[in-house]
């Protein structure tokens, strides 16, 4: 089998899946193009990296496909000064984007061994701006808040209001919220100390943040 060049692939990645999915912004795609998401897969799985798929990283959970992880990116506009919360480490791939444009990333996951996983690859990858918690963070996670970034990466059927009131003003957070089959990604935008702005991004679905808040169940 002939070795795959994944310079190549990153690349088609991009001109084919990320651009005609209207994200344009040069900052966003220099990410991409530099971080090599192949290396946040599982090994078996390296041909697929580029696929236009969620990839299972294995305890359910899965590994977001490339143009939802840029649009996020593009929603959020990291600055290099940005302190950044980032719910649900996964494969540490969105957390490696994240880190390459911003100041500092605190990235929590719940399951211990995909923390410990993502941490060795950001590791190697040369990245000392990140801080990894194991913790339950889906009702929010407010130490060392306010944050200029929040992006929760498992959809939430409530979005919990400490999420909220964890971001600086001017801050931006990501969520998709909702449940199966309809979802929305989010942009909340906090304007003051208690105005927000809500920007519905696109519909998508994604598998659900481990013990999020359940929609409320009314009975007559």
């Amino acid at each position: 089998m002939l070795e795959m060049n994944f310079e190549i692939a990153r690349h088609n990645m991009i001109e084919q899946q990320i651009r005609p999915w209207n994200v344009i912004d040069p900052i966003t795609l220099e990410a991409l193009d530099v971080i090599p998401r192949e290396n946040y897969v599982p090994d078996t799985m390296k041909r697929s990296a580029f696929a236009d798929t969620q990839l299972p990283i294995g305890h359910n959970q899965v590994m977001l496909c490339p143009k939802i992880e840029a649009h996020i990116l593009q929603s959020l506009q990291v600055q290099e000064t940005d302190s950044v919360l980032e719910i649900g480490t996964g494969s540490g791939y969105m957390t490696a984007l994240l880190a390459h444009l911003a100041d500092k990333v605190c990235s929590v996951e719940i399951i211990e061994s995909l923390s410990q996983s993502a941490q060795q690859k950001l590791a190697s990858e040369g990245f000392e701006n990140i801080t990894f918690v194991v913790d339950d963070a889906a009702q929010g996670y407010e130490q060392n808040s306010p944050y200029d970034v929040i992006v929760i990466t498992g959809s939430v059927a409530q979005l919990a209001e400490s999420f909220k009131t964890s971001l600086k003003k001017g801050g931006r957070l990501f969520a998709v919220i909702g449940n199966a089959p309809v979802m929305e990604a989010t942009l909340i935008t906090r304007v003051s100390s208690n105005q927000y702005r809500t920007e519905v991004l696109f519909e998508t679905e994604i598998p659900a943040l481990k013990n999020s808040i359940p929609n409320s169940t009314f009975r007559l």
